[in-house]
């Protein structure tokens, strides 16, 4: 139990962090998404503003808006805290359900962060399991417990009949037949990932390569800018590259702070990932990103940001990596937190979301006005986005901006068509399709 002088301490930590009036952010987030956002100079806090909404359930019959054209159904509720979704060859969704693994809290900083974070729900308890949700129309869907006991799971991929499981410090493989509705498989461990008692950025992002021979992870850092050292980072802020065969892996692309969706571009084949950058040196800053991953690129972080931006907080510095640092293709505007990309190929939706990438923003917990807690769509030309990214789904945050009802995260696309998004504030999975679909 907390001592009396602890909470005061806590409760005048927490009244510090959210008086961040003064230090709301300056810039339309409009000129901070595409290929040259807005940055402006950084700041430095002995405690960075916070502000986060609180949580509020959805009405009966309320639901979130979606573009004209467009309507939004909820097929699943009753989850644990959903935050991927994959599409079986048969049609079936899984939803993996997730929360982070425990761990201790090194600073005061931390501790607030967290209690603040769980006021809108961004760090409610998980099933560590994975559901099956099953339809033969795309309107009724029912729900099966299809895998069990995981450790804070998060990317999934299915490669022939062998499914991979990426937990919060292990790639797992698990044998999966066809039109089943459950694992018995005890599974086993293919690689190990980095975890540790910290495990900062939990999270593991999973792709596999189209000829199933490669599986690539997506390794967000253990901290925000090293303040846990730098031997915390040791194969962090990566994108790994992992031999299905063995288990042997390498460093694909570094510098990635939390890649937390890996996708391939259709019509480039090239392999895309969307990037929460770093916090507290402001509102406008850093904007997070969507780009294209080359390989053995160096992309920053910690030591800078979009390009050749230099974080002096990361000591000692390496003016080496900094000269090399890839600047990334897209911006998103600062602290959206984007959670899921999807490149959408199918028929479900009106002709002009074919072959644009359709993006979850979880929403910002740092920054004044709020920013993201949406779902976006990026125009994609030539196998490069452009123009501005439009609002697709929003309507999470109530009109006075102050509570939030759901919290968009993992994205799929059915066999129907529909694009599926994961909603882990409210529990439910939602369903997007043509307004005149039947």
């Amino acid at each position: 139990m907390k001592t009396s002088s602890t909470l005061s301490l806590l409760a005048v930590a927490v009244s510090l962090l959210l008086s961040g009036c003064d230090d709301g952010a300056k810039i339309d987030p409009a000129k901070q998404t595409g290929a040259n956002p807005e940055l402006p100079a950084a700041k430095n806090f002995l405690i960075p503003p916070m502000k986060v909404p609180g949580g509020t359930p959805w009405k009966e019959n309320e639901k979130p808006r979606v573009a004209e054209g467009l309507k939004i159904e909820k097929v699943a509720d009753g989850l644990l805290h959903p935050r991927q979704l994959y599409t079986l060859p048969n049609g079936d969704i899984l939803v993996v359900e997730a929360s982070g693994p425990k761990a201790p809290t090194s600073q005061p900083k931390e501790l607030v962060t967290g209690l603040i974070k769980n006021a809108s729900g961004k760090s409610s308890p998980g099933g560590n399991r994975i559901t099956l949700l099953r339809s033969s129309d795309g309107k009724s869907w029912q729900k099966y417990p299809f895998l069990s006991h995981l450790r804070s799971p998060f990317g999934v991929q299915l490669v022939g009949d062998t499914l991979y499981v990426a937990n919060a410090d292990s790639l797992m493989k698990y044998h999966y037949e066809s039109g089943a509705t459950k694992i018995t498989d005890p599974g086993t461990e293919l690689a190990d990932l980095p975890g540790g008692p910290i495990n900062h950025h939990w999270t593991k992002s999973l792709l596999a390569s189209k000829d199933g021979s490669k599986l690539y992870v997506g390794v967000g850092s253990n901290s925000n800018i090293t303040e846990n050292g730098i031997g915390a980072e040791y194969r962090r802020a990566d994108i790994l590259e992992v031999d299905a065969a063995t288990g042997a892996s390498r460093i694909y692309a570094s510098g990635l702070r939390n890649p937390t969706g890996l996708q391939w571009e259709p019509q480039t084949g090239k392999l895309w990932a969307i990037v929460n950058e770093r916090d507290e040196i402001g509102a406008d800053l850093v904007p997070d990103y969507l780009t294209s991953v080359q390989e053995g690129a160096f992309y920053g972080w910690p030591y800078s940001y979009y390009g050749q931006h230099v974080d002096e907080r990361a000591q000692p510095q390496r003016p080496d990596l900094v000269k090399k640092a890839i600047r990334p293709d897209y911006a998103l505007s600062s602290h959206v937190a984007p959670l899921g990309l999807w490149f959408y190929t199918g028929n479900g939706l009106p002709d002009k979301y074919r072959g644009g990438a359709f993006i979850s923003e979880h929403g910002s917990w740092n920054r004044e006005p709020l920013n993201g807690y949406q779902v976006v769509w990026v125009a994609f030309r030539n196998g490069k986005p452009e123009g501005q990214p439009l609002p697709v789904v929003t309507g999470f945050l109530t009109d006075d901006k102050e509570s939030v009802r759901g919290l968009p995260v993992g994205l799929t696309e059915d066999k129907q068509g529909g694009l599926m998004f994961a909603d882990d504030g409210a529990n439910v999975v939602w369903r997007v399709t043509r307004a005149d679909a039947p």
